[in-house]
C-alpha cells in the first residue's frame, strides 16, 4: 500500500513538472533565436528627421552639426529595430554628400560604419549577396516631385531626370536596383511623405515605410516630434524584417538603357565625351549596359563629369 501511494505521488509530481516545463519547451523562441539576419543600411540626409534646408545638409551650413546628430539618431533607431528583429550583423553606409556625416562616436557599437568618398558603389558601397535585407534611412524623393523636401536625383543643379529602360527613377529606385542585382530586397524606407509614396510605387505595397515629415514646399515641412519619429523607425524596421518575402529584390531587365537629362547642354557635352555614351538631345546623354552594376558606375561617372567647375 505504501509503495502504491508513493507511486501515485510520483506520478502527480511528474505530471505537475510536465505541466510547467512543456509550455516553456513549446513556446516560440525570441526573435534573435528564430533567425540570424545580416542587414545593410544606406543612409542619406535630406530625408532625416528635422531636415528641411541645405543649411542642414552641407558642411558649410550653420545647422549642419545639429543635423549630423539627427542623422546618427535616425540610423541608430533603424539599428535598434534590426537588432530587435534578430540582426546579428549590420553594415551602415554613409550615403550623403562627402559621405562623412554620421558621427562614428555616437553610432551604435553593434553596427559597422562605411564612411568617406569616393567609393566604387557610392551610396550602395558594401552591398553584396550575403545580406538578407536592405534599409534606406533618410531618403528623399526624385527630382521634380511635388511637396517633396529637398527633392533631387544625385545632384541638384546637374541632373533633371534619370531613366532606366524608359522608366523615370530617383535615387531610391536606382539604388534599390543595385541591391536587387545582388538579390537583396529593400524592406524599409524612411524620409518624407513623398519618398514613402514613391517607395510604394517603385518597390510595391509590401515595403514598410516611416514618414518622419510631410513636405509643404521644397524647403518646408510639418515635422513629426523627433522622439516619435525615432520610435516609428525602430518599430517599423523590426516589423519589416519579421516579414521575409514581403518585398522582392528590385531589378531592371538586361540590357539596361540609361538616360540622363542634364540641366544644361554644357553638362551633356562632358558626359558624351566618354566612350559608349551617345547624345539623344542637347541635354540628354544615353548608354546601354548588359550589367546593371557596371551601368550604375558609369551613370555616377557621367554625373561626376558634369559637376560645375
Amino acid at each position: 500500500m505504501k509503495i502504491m501511494k508513493k507511486s501515485v505521488i510520483g506520478l502527480f509530481a511528474l505530471a505537475a513538472f510536465a505541466a510547467l516545463i512543456f509550455p516553456l519547451l513549446s513556446a516560440e523562441p525570441p526573435a534573435e533565436q528564430r533567425q540570424s539576419l545580416k542587414i545593410y543600411i544606406s543612409a542619406d540626409m535630406e530625408g532625416i528627421t528635422g531636415v528641411v534646408s541645405t543649411d542642414q545638409t552641407s558642411p558649410e551650413g550653420r545647422d549642419y552639426e545639429a543635423a549630423r546628430k539627427w542623422m546618427t539618431d535616425d540610423v541608430n533607431a533603424a539599428i535598434d529595430g534590426a537588432l530587435r528583429a534578430g540582426a546579428s550583423e549590420i553594415i551602415v553606409n554613409d550615403a550623403h554628400g562627402n559621405m562623412r556625416n554620421i558621427l562614428p562616436a555616437d553610432l551604435s557599437p553593434r553596427a559597422v560604419l562605411i564612411s568617406g568618398s569616393p567609393k566604387p558603389l557610392g551610396m550602395m558601397q558594401g552591398i553584396d549577396d550575403s545580406f538578407n535585407a536592405c534599409l534606406f534611412v533618410g531618403y528623399h524623393a526624385q527630382a521634380g516631385a511635388q511637396d517633396a523636401v529637398l527633392d533631387h536625383t544625385f545632384s541638384s543643379g546637374v541632373v533633371r531626370m534619370v531613366k532606366v529602360n524608359g522608366a523615370e527613377v530617383g535615387e531610391l529606385g536606382i539604388n534599390a536596383a543595385v541591391a536587387g542585382a545582388y538579390g537583396v530586397p529593400v524592406a524599409f524606407v524612411s524620409g518624407d511623405v513623398a519618398v514613402c509614396k514613391e517607395a510604394k510605387i517603385v518597390l510595391g505595397s509590401g515595403v514598410v515605410t516611416a514618414p518622419v515629415k510631410d513636405g509643404i514646399a521644397r524647403t518646408a515641412a510639418r515635422l513629426i516630434p523627433m522622439a516619435d519619429a525615432r520610435r516609428a523607425i525602430r518599430d517599423r524596421v523590426a516589423d519589416a524584417l519579421q516579414k521575409p518575402g514581403a518585398v522582392k529584390p528590385y531589378r531592371f531587365a538586361s540590357p539596361c538603357k540609361f538616360e540622363v537629362e542634364f540641366s544644361n547642354a554644357g553638362q551633356a557635352d562632358m558626359a558624351v565625351a566618354l566612350p559608349g555614351v551617345q547624345r539623344l538631345s542637347a541635354r540628354i546623354a544615353a548608354f546601354q549596359s548588359g550589367d546593371y552594376i557596371q551601368g550604375y558606375k558609369l551613370l555616377r561617372a557621367l554625373i561626376a563629369l558634369a559637376q560645375p567647375r
